[in-house]
């Protein structure tokens, strides 16, 4: 079976699986407790986290099957982050459609929300019991970074003074280490030992690193058409990203990235487009982008090298090697 296939089945089992495990919980129940949390998984996603967990459960010699229950509540653990997320960042969209908030309401997101963490942890219950105890640790910590890691971003907003490392904790905090958990609890429910466990846990914490550094330069370097977005939102809201606090090292970045994070923020579209390309100079002469990708390449060889220590070989170490690949070279 190729690569592609393989994954098409992973996404699809998943999805027949969440289908199932949320239909025990009607959207008539509860008064609507539940109508959130149907609509905003509706929405879909890349469902990398999961298929993650089921993909590096079959590389170990498991039954995709054996791995599925960590799968949902990882995705489920997932779209609850988002779902408050969206709250705090005041987000009209998610995929396109309205979120969860505007379409219903704050206090309806913010309870719906907390139902689905629950119901994370109710998924997880059914791991393989060699697997169990590991499993909701892992769980059970990861959740708990994902929190400090998304106080650490939103208390960047009001500091003056971020520092590279201090950046590069926090999205290893709100980011990677969910992926590094996926993998490593699908490693788990194949019964891996602790070493391969801790080899598929750095893989994925450096796809996850990659990924978001990938995602800063997408955002002020990539193209509309391909994001999906408006290219500079980061610039626009004068967020702490890895290129803004690079460029922020250069006195001259710093005077730049000073005058623009003073002026009133622009209404027109000149006005967003003159501070968008006057940043993107700054960052482009401090060498900040090509800095970034540097180190994006270097967690994408650390993954690598993980998954190298992991002896895996023909289609299962091809669609590790493919994934690494894509993060750095993706448009979107």
């Amino acid at each position: 079976m190729s690569t592609s296939s393989r994954e098409s089945q992973w996404r699809e089992a998943l999805q027949e699986r969440l289908t199932a495990f949320l239909g025990h919980h009607p959207t008539a129940s509860a008064d609507g407790l539940y109508d959130p949390i149907h609509y905003l998984m509706s929405l879909g996603g890349k469902r990398i986290r999961p298929v993650l967990a089921l993909a590096a459960c079959e590389a170990e010699g498991g039954r995709m099957e054996e791995a599925m229950p960590a799968a949902m509540a990882i995705e489920l653990f997932h779209n609850f982050t988002l779902m408050h997320d969206d709250i705090m960042d005041e987000a009209p969209l998610r995929r396109g459609q309205p979120t969860v908030h505007k379409r219903w309401s704050e206090n309806a997101a913010i309870l719906s929300g907390d139902a689905m963490y629950t119901l994370a942890l109710t998924a997880l219950e059914t791991v393989p019991s060699h697997a169990l105890p590991a499993a909701l640790s892992m769980f059970n910590a990861t959740a708990r970074e994902v929190c400090e890691g998304q106080q650490s971003d939103m208390a960047f907003e009001t500091r003056d003074a971020v520092a590279v490392p201090e950046y590069m904790e926090m999205i290893r905090l709100k980011t990677s280490v969910l992926l590094a958990a996926s993998a490593a609890m699908g490693a788990m429910c194949a019964g891996s030992s602790n070493e391969r466990v801790k080899s598929w846990y750095s893989f994925g914490l450096n796809i996850g690193l990659a990924f978001q550094i990938q995602d800063d330069l997408l955002d002020t370097f990539g193209e509309s058409g391909a994001t999906g977005k408006q290219v500079g939102g980061d610039i626009l809201a004068d967020k702490k990203t890895l290129l803004w606090l690079t460029t922020m090292e250069q006195e001259a970045g710093r005077d730049i990235l000073n005058h623009w994070s003073q002026v009133p923020s622009p209404t027109t579209q000149e006005e967003m487009n003159s501070k968008i390309e006057a940043v993107r100079h700054a960052m482009v002469a401090a060498g900040a982008d090509k800095k970034a990708q540097e180190r994006m390449a270097t967690h994408a060889e650390k993954a690598l090298n993980s998954l190298s220590e992991l002896g895996l070989s023909g289609a299962d170490a091809g669609w590790f090697e493919a994934l690494a690949e894509h993060v750095v070279s993706r448009t979107h």
